[in-house]
């Protein structure tokens, strides 16, 4: 991994001081081997916990526009603010400019590939195999603007694809690891592994696995005690469901 300049070590330093440290369990449910560790975004919960505080070494696939500060002002609206009231949209796109350079600065030091929905997206999926070869599990948050259920959104599943390459390389198939973050608990919880079949056909691989990733997390969710859920899209709290 590339080497950390001091000034975000010492930004890493300080959002830990504030930060409160995250309980793992179900930590025997990780393979031997590197793995795809798939978890609910809980809107920067997420990423945060799996920077500051995840048990083994890691590459977390990261928006792309999050990582280049011309990009972050636009993304950085639509994906967190868009759900806030009229009345305070002028300060949120202000806000969205005065985070940017900030936030790339974080984001392209962290341990982060960027991901981008187009060809870009294969030097993403190169540099994750890269990181499982070199014993490293690759995070990803996979949630989209669509619900699924009142604890996760519907995941895309192109990131599946990466079994494939992932096959080609090394001769072996990569196991995708469920992961709920309850960040109203301090909780991260991870699940049962699932094994993509290089065997199979792609297309029906990608549903199957999808599929059991989100019936898991949801499982994973609801097994603890009952709790607020932090859901994907930043919308007020109020309006955060509860786990039943």
């Amino acid at each position: 991994m590339k080497k950390k300049p001091l000034l975000f070590k010492i930004i890493r330093f300080i959002i830990r001081i504030f930060y409160r440290k995250r309980e793992f369990l179900g930590q025997e449910n990780l393979p031997e081997n590197p793995s795809v560790i798939v978890m609910n975004h809980a809107q920067m919960h997420g990423p945060l916990d799996a920077e500051l505080f995840f048990p083994t070494k890691k590459l977390i696939w990261c928006t792309g526009e999050m990582m280049n500060k011309k990009e972050v002002p636009a993304y950085a609206y639509k994906d967190f603010w868009s759900f806030k009231p009229k009345w305070s949209k002028w300060f949120y796109k202000m806000l969205s400019h005065l985070i940017a350079a900030p936030f790339a600065y974080v984001f392209k030091n962290a341990d982060c590939v960027a991901v981008y929905r187009d060809m870009r997206i294969i030097n993403t999926y190169k540099e994750s195999v890269k990181a499982l070869e070199r014993g490293e599990n690759v995070i990803i948050f996979p949630e989209k603007i669509d619900s699924y259920n009142e604890i996760i959104n519907a995941f895309q599943d192109k990131f599946i694809d990466l079994a494939r390459l992932y096959y080609s390389k090394t001769g072996k198939d990569l196991s995708f690891v469920p992961t709920y973050n309850a960040a109203k608990l301090k909780k991260v919880v991870f699940g049962k592994p699932i094994t993509y079949d290089h065997t199979t056909d792609n297309t029906q691989e990608r549903a199957r696995v999808t599929e059991y990733l989100m019936t898991e997390i949801t499982s994973l969710a609801k097994d603890l005690p009952v709790h607020t859920v932090v859901p994907y899209a930043n919308v007020p709290k109020k309006q955060y469901p509860k786990s039943k």
